[in-house]
């Protein structure tokens, strides 16, 4: 009973942080919403007893919001919790397209017959799912992963103007510390 409870709350915070991505006006809020949204959903799927998904979910997401912030002050030159947006162009097209796209897929699921199942599941299901998902890929997502680190150590590096060599110089003995404010660290 507990777990239904929670399950229903976790599926309300999804759906209204969904909502928030494009009530709020300012692009760090919306990416905090978004990455709210897909932690809930991670949740939900770690209270299905799907270990693996729900993790996989929970810090995919976090590391894309991580990468979209930072990408967002170093391609765009704004501070993304200060500058005011509007996350939403052409409304009166996007809520048509997607009121006729939700009454398409209603419509597709109550009105289609469903097939019954054959067989039973398989004993390990999340097992089966990380087969299923992965099969004979799990090489490539390695190699994807480590890529991605090295896209989000690379995004903050070029973020960054200035670095512990520019204050103390290549072997870092400078004394003190060249830093662009005074009451700087080593002053």
């Amino acid at each position: 009973m507990l777990v239904t409870i929670v399950f229903w709350v976790l599926a309300v915070v999804a759906v209204a942080a969904g909502v928030a991505v494009f009530v709020v006006d300012s692009m760090a809020r919306a990416t905090y919403a978004l990455a709210l949204s897909f932690i809930a959903v991670g949740v939900q799927i770690l209270l299905l007893q799907q270990s693996y998904l729900g993790v996989i979910t929970i810090l995919m997401m976090v590391m894309e919001m991580a990468v979209m912030a930072v990408y967002m002050v170093m391609f765009m030159g704004m501070n993304p919790a200060l500058m005011p947006m509007d996350m939403t162009h052409g409304k009166k097209t996007a809520i048509g397209a997607s009121a006729g796209v939700f009454g398409l897929l209603a419509a597709g699921a109550l009105l289609i017959p469903w097939p019954e199942r054959r067989g039973a599941p398989p004993e390990d299901l999340t097992h089966a799912i990380g087969l299923a998902i992965m099969g004979e890929k799990m090489l490539v997502m390695v190699v994807v992963g480590a890529v991605l680190v090295a896209t989000i150590v690379s995004g903050v590096v070029l973020a960054a103007h200035r670095s512990r060599y520019d204050r103390f110089g290549d072997d870092l003995r400078r004394r003190p510390a060249d830093d662009p404010q005074p009451g700087g660290v080593g002053r």
